[in-house]
């Protein structure tokens, strides 16, 4: 008599579909650290793709909109006497990038200058930005918090963060072995269960 092979249950299908899944998420986030700290070395701290640059806001001036620690992609700046007022634009002042919103535009003999102003300050800045010191734009693009973690990984124990999700990689892959170990075992011991059933009875 031949036995019917048994189709795999759904929570089985669940579990294999489920442990895929999680082994998927820590591998990007692992790739993704790793090229997150090497990008962040390799270009001193301000990673750039097609034209824009990660930076960093570690102030409070331009809240609600942009959280302190989050980082923005700012759009580096080709034509820099052509924003107007409303624009928010990165500008270097004593030797320091500030993230503000341009409150008034006017000229001062040939220059152009911005008036400026953090969303969340009371006063406009007390030095108007001369057009040749801006950096960039910004456009609304920003994930909050994660500019903390852009400055752990510029500091001496960035390559720390590879660690992490390797870590639970690792853990994790234990874990999977483990239980794989255990469905193998358990058929085993079931089958040497029914031997020894057989093997303790008697024929009359």
């Amino acid at each position: 008599m031949t036995e019917r092979k048994r189709k795999p249950s759904t929570t089985k299908k669940m579990v294999k579909w489920v442990n895929n899944l999680v082994t998927g998420i820590l591998m990007v986030l692992l790739i993704g650290v790793a090229s997150l700290v090497v990008i962040t070395k390799a270009s001193g701290g301000e990673p750039q793709f097609f034209g824009y640059q990660l930076k960093t806001v570690l102030s409070g001036s331009m809240e609600p909109g942009i959280q302190t620690g989050s980082i923005i992609a700012v759009k580096l700046a080709e034509d820099k006497a052509g924003y107007v007022e409303g624009d928010v634009i990165t500008f270097m002042e004593e030797d320091m990038l500030i993230t503000h919103r341009i409150t008034e535009v006017f000229n001062s003999g040939d220059s152009i200058l911005y008036r400026t102003k953090g969303d969340n300050n009371n006063a406009a800045d007390m030095n108007p930005v001369l057009s040749d010191n801006v950096v960039a734009s910004y456009n609304g693009f920003t994930l909050p918090y994660v500019g903390y973690f852009i400055n752990f990984s510029q500091s001496k124990n960035g390559a720390l963060l590879l660690l992490i999700p390797g870590f639970l990689l690792l853990i994790y892959s234990g874990i999977t072995i483990w239980k794989v170990l255990a469905q193998i075992e358990l058929p085993q011991k079931k089958q040497a269960e029914v031997v020894g059933e057989d093997g303790g009875k008697s024929s009359t």
